[in-house]
């Protein structure tokens, strides 16, 4: 919109849109309980969305409409507002209109409803983008997300009726190449944009809309549990992982204690200090190391006898009071960025680390605030193979790097 135009709109008197993502996130998931915050790929299934809609920058405000205190709660920790959605709305037979209904009703405020679908994994802020500006600019009502698929389909027999099935989008005398078909539109159930008068008709399109075609590699859909670990590969290869491009870890420092270690010390009858920890994670940091990912350890205590002792031959520091300012100095020391660095904590000590560092990781046991703050959180447990996946979840995400020619 041009200078004069926009004076001529606030001159008007007209509100401007308010246009406000919201994803329903009902706690009453029979398919895979409180699937909406399952981790996937390291990050709860809702966060994946949330942060595509912030960082979008397009909505005037992004919330979620739940019914559960946990889903709340990592609502917030990823930036939304809540809204608490009624009993009368999270029944097994309730809609998603009448959620988003519902949501309008409290909110007034709001013009347009973005919904995005919490099972989206892959949605991207760039497509959100796009589709803002089709029902701002372009005169559209309503707008929602579909993929192209190429599949042939065929007419139903009901079972026990002796009959010949038809073709319902090919002739079989001209089977089509798939290069010389354009195949047909589906929707993929990413995104439904809707402005309020639509939606208190009581619809989420209408004869004034459109639809959107989303690449096929953003077009992921978590239904049922075995999509789990399909979906997880599709996310670290095409998912959107922030503002800022990806950069190369080069340096992975971790806390010892609670991390390396179940957090637990034992004595000996002579009072030796005696801990525990597993093998998977020595093995962790040794195929770090030969991936040219160099690996520290740090510690509030004086472990250094017990590092010693594991023969790992990481550099390591102890005795530290002030974590951030250790791993500052060994950053400039190499010549690295933050985003070169990666970091594995449990503790609030770790918080300021997490912050900082380009991949920031947790335990499965880590406090809360670590928790809050970390971008991958390890299925594992602190002392029993978090270095180990976090390896892993190195390798794949340089991978990407490396495949897309990320810089």
């Amino acid at each position: 919109m041009d200078g004069a135009a926009a004076s001529a709109c606030s001159g008007s008197g007209a509100k401007p849109d308010h246009m406000a993502a919201l994803v329903l996130a009902r706690g009453g998931s029979k398919g895979i309980p409180l699937k909406n915050i399952k981790p996937l790929a390291g990050i709860p299934l809702i966060g994946w969305v949330l942060r595509a809609a912030i960082d979008s920058g397009v909505f005037q405000s992004v919330w979620v409409s739940t019914d559960h205190d946990e889903i709340e709660k990592v609502a917030k920790q990823f930036g939304a507002q809540v809204h608490r959605r009624s009993p009368e709305v999270s029944k097994d037979s309730s809609t998603s209109l009448e959620a988003i209904q519902e949501f309008l009703r409290y909110h007034p405020e709001v013009t347009i409803v973005g919904n995005i679908q919490a099972t989206s994994p892959c949605l991207h802020p760039a497509d959100l983008i796009k589709v803002a500006k089709m029902i701002q600019e372009d005169g559209y009502n309503s707008v929602f997300s579909v993929v192209r698929r190429h599949l042939f389909r065929w007419r139903e027999i009901k079972k026990g009726v002796n009959e010949v099935t038809k073709p319902l989008s090919l002739n079989p005398a001209k089977r089509p190449r798939r290069q010389d078909w354009d195949g047909e539109l589906y929707e993929n159930g990413s995104f439904y944009f809707a402005k309020r008068h639509v939606i208190e008709k009581g619809r989420l399109q209408d004869e004034n809309g459109t639809y959107y075609e989303m690449c096929a590699e953003h077009s992921v859909d978590i239904d049922v549990d075995i999509d789990w670990p399909i979906a997880e590969q599709r996310v670290l290869r095409y998912g959107y992982f922030g503002n800022e491009p990806l950069k190369e870890v080069k340096l992975l420092v971790c806390s010892f204690d609670g991390c390396f270690t179940n957090g637990r010390i034992y004595l000996s009858e002579d009072q030796k200090e005696i801990i525990s920890y597993d093998v998977r994670d020595a093995v962790g940091i040794s195929l770090l190391k030969k991936r040219g990912v160099q690996v520290r350890l740090i510690s509030e205590r004086d472990c250094s006898k017990i590092i010693s002792a594991l023969k790992l031959d990481c550099e390591m520091k102890v005795n530290v009071t002030n974590k951030l300012e250790v791993v500052k100095d060994w950053k400039n020391k190499m010549g690295l960025c933050w985003k070169e660095v990666a970091y594995l904590g449990n503790e609030e000590a770790d918080v300021e680390c997490l912050k900082k560092a380009g991949m920031s990781a947790v335990p499965a046991d880590a406090c809360g605030a670590a928790q809050k703050t970390a971008g991958y959180i390890c299925k594992c447990k602190g002392g029993r193979g978090a270095i180990r996946e976090l390896a892993d979840h190195i390798f794949l995400l340089m991978e990407k790097v490396n495949s897309t020619g990320m810089k």
